[in-house]
């Protein structure tokens, strides 16, 4: 029997989806089982070059700009999503499962925002909706959740799943550039889109971990929940005192069983978030560098494993994209041959959480700080920067003064705090006190520290 493919797009990662399944000769032979029959494209136009074919175009009836007709065709067994974006991805993904389709999607953004209803219709409809491909690329992290750890309890997941800003902060730690001209040269090298917010300031990270934390915890997770902040204030002094400190800024999303504080009994509230994070140079995460991806997993009883890989491109994704396929096939595969008529869910393979997790407000997290404040150049700086920590019982783990690199006025100093763990609700009404103290000039710097 062949399996009949819809495919959605024909951009970077369909391109990269239709190479693989055209050139199946020494991958996995179900790919001789699998068949693409239609491809939807915005324009019947553009050209399209296929590598397996040669460099050659998709025969003119492969494509169609009619794509609701993909998704309703009864011929058709899986569609692939691979347009991005929120519409029309949601309304044919969810017309396509109404329709007794299986669902593979790359598309981050669709599921953290649009999760609960299509994981809803899914289940009620009795087919798979199939994400490897949504998080960190050609990593197999979705599938390792969903099975290969399925026997621990995740306690938490700390990853670099954002490339463009992981080869920003690389390149800024290792030529020492600025932010804007690295930014500038990630966008020539399509590393970085024209309007680059979503990975800059945090959302395309937040989307992920929204989706990793979900897997791993067993509940749905809302987006607006996820405290969020992105790496467009890091600034070449920033990454000169880090590494003086020993440690490397990265921007991490992540996501834990929160440790119980002693002024707290919301034990079972998850700690998600996403930020700059001042990482040791010994810690695993510090030496993935450039676009690259990685995941760090902590359970019972496995203790820590580590992900890593390319996290975007036509390949990697491609790859993500067509293991999920595969999956889809080998499960339906099965099914037939056991003459089940209604195959029914694998619930390893699928996504079966119905309910939403309680995410702890970023007030309650507990964290240590590096602060960097720029302060009159007086006598009694320090003692008052430590009255309003000792006030909020913040304690500190080590206080360094020195000229300010950021003005030549002598009458500036510039004072870099290192707090020892703290509730950050009392570590935010420290720095609101201090923020109104005569001897402060500014506060350009607050990086919490993993």
């Amino acid at each position: 029997m062949t399996y009949k493919i819809g495919l959605l797009g024909l951009g970077t990662v369909g391109t990269g989806v239709a190479n693989i399944l055209l050139d199946p000769e020494g991958r996995n032979p179900l790919l001789h089982e699998i068949e693409i029959k239609q491809v939807g494209v915005r324009s019947l136009t553009k050209p399209r070059s296929i590598k397996s074919l040669g460099d050659r175009d998709l025969p003119e009836d492969y494509c169609t700009d009619d794509l609701m007709s993909i998704v309703t065709d009864p011929d058709i067994d899986i569609v692939v999503e691979v347009i991005g974006g929120i519409e029309p991805a949601r309304s044919l993904v969810l017309k396509a499962i109404a329709h007794g389709k299986h669902i593979v999607t790359a598309n981050k953004a669709l599921l953290a925002r649009h999760g609960d209803e299509i994981f809803t219709a899914a289940k009620s409809t009795g087919v798979y909706v199939m994400l490897e491909a949504s998080v960190a690329g050609g990593i197999p992290i979705v599938q390792a959740l969903k099975q290969a750890l399925g026997a621990n309890r995740i306690t938490s997941l700390t990853g670099i799943i954002n490339g463009t800003t992981n080869y920003i902060l690389t390149r800024m730690h290792e030529a020492g550039e600025s932010f804007e001209s690295i930014l500038a040269d990630a966008q020539k090298l399509g590393y970085a889109e024209a309007d680059p917010t979503a990975d800059i300031d945090g959302f395309d990270a937040a989307d992920k971990i929204a989706i990793l934390a979900s897997l791993a915890f067993g509940d749905r997770i809302k987006l607006d929940r996820i405290y969020r902040e992105g790496i467009r204030n890091i600034t070449g002094t920033d990454i000169k005192a880090a590494t003086e400190l020993g440690f490397v800024i990265k921007l991490l999303a992540i996501a834990r069983r929160p440790e119980i504080s002693p002024e707290s009994s919301e034990s079972q509230e998850l700690d998600i978030r996403v930020h700059p994070t001042l990482i040791p140079k010994h810690h695993p995460l510090a030496s993935i560098n450039g676009v690259t991806n990685a995941v760090t997993v902590s359970g019972d009883p496995i203790g820590e494993v580590v992900f890593s890989g390319p996290g975007a491109g036509s390949g990697a994704t491609a790859s993500a994209v067509v293991a999920d396929i595969l999956s889809v096939v080998a499960a339906l595969k099965a099914s037939q041959q056991n003459h089940q008529d209604h195959p029914k869910i694998n619930q390893l393979m699928g996504c079966s959480h119905q309910h939403y997790a309680s995410v702890q407000s970023i007030d309650k997290t507990i964290n240590q700080f590096y602060v960097r404040f720029i302060t009159r150049n007086q006598p009694g700086v320090i003692g008052d920067l430590g009255t309003c920590f000792g006030k909020h019982l913040v304690s500190l783990e080590s206080v360094l003064q020195k000229p300010s690199m950021e003005s030549s006025s002598e009458n500036l100093a510039e004072v870099v705090i290192v707090t020892q763990r703290v509730i950050e609700g009392n570590f935010q009404a420290a720095l609101a006190e201090i923020t109104k103290l005569p001897s402060l000039y500014n506060i350009p710097t607050v990086i919490r520290i993993l």
